[in-house]
């Protein structure tokens, strides 16, 4: 499903080049668990936002089922990502002018799923996530967790493929953070594909692999436990 060779990630100030990944090797197959852990620093955002195509590689190649993604313009890794991904972002990215509702129904949109359909998709996760109430607010009005949670629920409504998390429970309490994990374990059951990155060993329990970077390095791939 993906396999990365030889990615790097630099950024250039002056004669001055600054490494957040060097010589990334990585394959992911279908239905695959994968946590990306590491300290701070290490370049586990940067590799997920490359797989999630928000950003490109300075050097290698990235392919995602059939496409060299690393040969393609922005508008057709932005496809990609449309009918393929859902990502849930540490920062959460909620468009601050949509409503709750408005934002959960933003990616069936881009899909053009059709109005009745839309409607039915979106109460079910504003039931599933218990935010019913606050679907008509907008993002300022509500808790760090509160928008986590809508984050969450928008990343997964068009049931994509590949679901990538940037600290998926980073702002949540500890019951919100093992519900949400125990959600993307049944995704995962289901059929989806996740790669999530995070410094928590507990979420990372839930993964069947665990692929930790160090100073942009990938440095070892130790088996989660089952």
């Amino acid at each position: 499903m993906i396999e990365l060779k030889g990615i790097a990630r630099y950024y250039t100030a002056g004669h001055t080049r600054t490494h957040v990944l060097r010589g990334i090797n990585l394959a992911v197959k279908e239905r695959e668990f994968v946590s990306i852990m590491g300290p701070s620093g290490a370049g586990k955002s940067t590799l997920l936002n490359i797989i999630g195509m928000l950003d490109e590689a300075s050097e290698g190649e990235y392919y995602f089922f059939d496409h060299a993604v690393h040969e393609l313009n922005e508008k057709k890794r932005a496809a990609l990502y449309k009918d393929y991904l859902g990502f849930v972002f540490q920062s959460y990215h909620l468009v601050d002018d949509l409503t709750v509702y408005e934002n959960l129904e933003t990616p069936l949109l881009y899909k053009k799923v059709k109005g009745s359909e839309r409607k039915s998709i979106v109460c079910d996760a504003l039931d599933r996530f218990q935010i019913v109430g606050k679907k008509d607010l907008f993002p300022n009005q509500l808790s760090g967790g509160q928008q986590q949670l809508v984050g969450v629920a928008r990343a997964i409504i068009s049931n994509p493929k590949l679901l990538l998390a940037d600290e998926p429970t980073g702002n949540l309490h500890s019951e919100q953070g093992k519900e949400i994990m125990e959600l993307f374990a049944q995704l995962n059951q289901e059929g989806t594909t996740i790669i999530q990155a995070t410094h928590s060993e507990t979420n990372a329990a839930y993964c069947r692999r665990i692929i930790r970077l160090k100073d942009g390095w990938v440095r070892d791939e130790p088996e989660a436990a089952a």
